[in-house]
């Protein structure tokens, strides 16, 4: 079925309280949506900025998803070390009071751990890890949980590591589960490769905002030439799939966020 719905995969929203850089001192969202009409953005997943405490940045960032009428889609923020023992409480109530569709962790913080991983099976909603350039991580994360979708932000290295994103090309290849999204990725030949060499169902568009304009970052996807077909899943058709609980052995669908499967 052709999908033309344009899904951003990855932006911060809300505040943060380190106040120490960017991203941990606030994500605003009103530019972004402005940048992300303008670009022809339909829907985009948030997560919260860097947070001591992302229960309370889960609750403003559902807040936020609730005041935007369905342009928005929430993924709830963990930090594995800090919240461990109540992991599967914070997700479980993202996801069945507010309704988020998936699970974010940032490898500065701390790398996905089993209770994250048990905790996005047994919800059935991919996990979005920022490995931060330990693309290695991704060999213990993804045949220990075939299934369960792991989102790779950045191709693996939002600072530009090759080695790392060269990896993940790789690991895109060989693991039916694994996946990465395009934000930040400034090696433009990775994205290209991982295409060629895994298909346009492994690679999702994500911009990185508020941070990153989305504009830019949708337009390097434009940039790849493919055929329409290809383009539609990497501007959204792979982003819907995986926020439906299609799992990437089973083939399965849950309830529907655009309307079509």
């Amino acid at each position: 079925m052709a999908f033309s719905m344009v899904i951003d995969i990855h932006c911060h929203a809300g505040p943060g309280d380190g106040m120490t850089a960017p991203w941990n001192t606030s994500a605003p969202i009103e530019p972004y949506l402005r940048r992300a009409k303008a670009a022809g953005i339909h829907k985009t997943v948030v997560f919260a900025a860097f947070h001591s405490d992302y229960a309370s940045a889960n609750r403003q960032v559902a807040r936020i998803v609730a005041k935007h009428g369905g342009r928005l889609i929430g993924f709830a923020f963990v930090h594995p070390a800090r919240d461990a023992g109540r992991i599967r409480d914070m997700v479980g109530e993202a996801v069945t009071k507010w309704g988020f569709r998936g699970i974010k962790v940032h490898g500065a913080d701390a790398l996905p751990t089993r209770e994250v991983c048990d905790t996005a099976r047994r919800f059935r909603v991919p996990l979005l890890a920022d490995v931060v350039d330990r693309a290695e991580v991704v060999e213990m994360l993804a045949p220990q949980y075939p299934d369960v979708n792991f989102i790779i932000p950045h191709f693996g290295s939002f600072r530009d590591d090759w080695q790392a994103q060269q990896r993940v090309v790789d690991q895109l290849v060989r693991y039916p589960n694994v996946y990465a999204d395009t934000s930040g990725v400034r090696r433009f030949d990775y994205i290209a490769q991982a295409i060629v060499r895994a298909g346009a169902g492994k690679v999702l568009f994500g911009s990185d905002g508020s941070w990153l304009h989305p504009g830019v970052e949708l337009h390097k996807v434009h940039l790849l030439g493919l055929p329409p077909d290809q383009e539609r899943l990497v501007t959204g058709g792979n982003a819907a799939r995986l926020l439906n609980g299609v799992q990437a052995r089973t083939g399965t669908c849950g309830e529907n966020v655009s309307g079509g499967c």
